[in-house]
């Protein structure tokens, strides 16, 4: 089951953002003021290895993403960040799972169609004879509330990030 594909002309309050990620890599995008709703039941898997490569995404991973599997697998799994996402967020992601540990956290995805959609995220090091070999992150549905919170905790964030820079 597929998502019906949406072009930017027809996306209601485009808007244009400049990300810059944790590797000072820089890359400009453009995002709509749609969600698309997380469907019921539903799993978001993916695979990278230790630089954030994808290596497996799931059926469920290029259906919510609006991405070809082919242009997944070798992506760097930034190419989903949301300009309404702060960089602190994913550091503490990073920091988490290369001390070892699972990250729990709220997301906000971009749709490589512009919209948007929120997860609730798990990731967890794969770990082979005791060496850290990459990540799994496991994305479920985020309740309504939760993902208020979020989005608050997020914009107060944004603002520091922006006073700081």
């Amino acid at each position: 089951m597929g998502l019906p594909d949406m072009t930017m002309s027809a996306a209601p309050q485009a808007r244009q953002a400049r990300l810059v990620y944790l590797d000072d890599s820089a890359r400009t995008v453009y995002c709509s003021a749609v969600e698309v709703p997380f469907p019921e039941g539903r799993l978001i898997i993916s695979r990278t290895d230790l630089q954030g490569i994808i290596t497996h995404a799931n059926e469920a991973f290029v259906e919510m993403s609006g991405h070809q599997r082919e242009a997944l697998i070798g992506a760097p799994q930034y190419i989903l960040r949301h300009p309404d996402m702060p960089k602190a967020a994913f550091k503490d992601l990073w920091d988490t799972v290369q001390r070892g540990e699972k990250w729990h956290g709220y997301v906000k995805n971009l749709r490589k169609d512009g919209r948007y959609y929120w997860v609730y995220a798990t990731v967890v090091p794969n770990v082979r004879g005791a060496v850290v070999t990459g990540y799994t992150s496991v994305r479920r549905k985020p309740s309504r509330r939760r993902v208020a919170e979020a989005e608050a905790l997020y914009a107060q964030w944004l603002q520091q990030e922006a006073a700081a820079s």
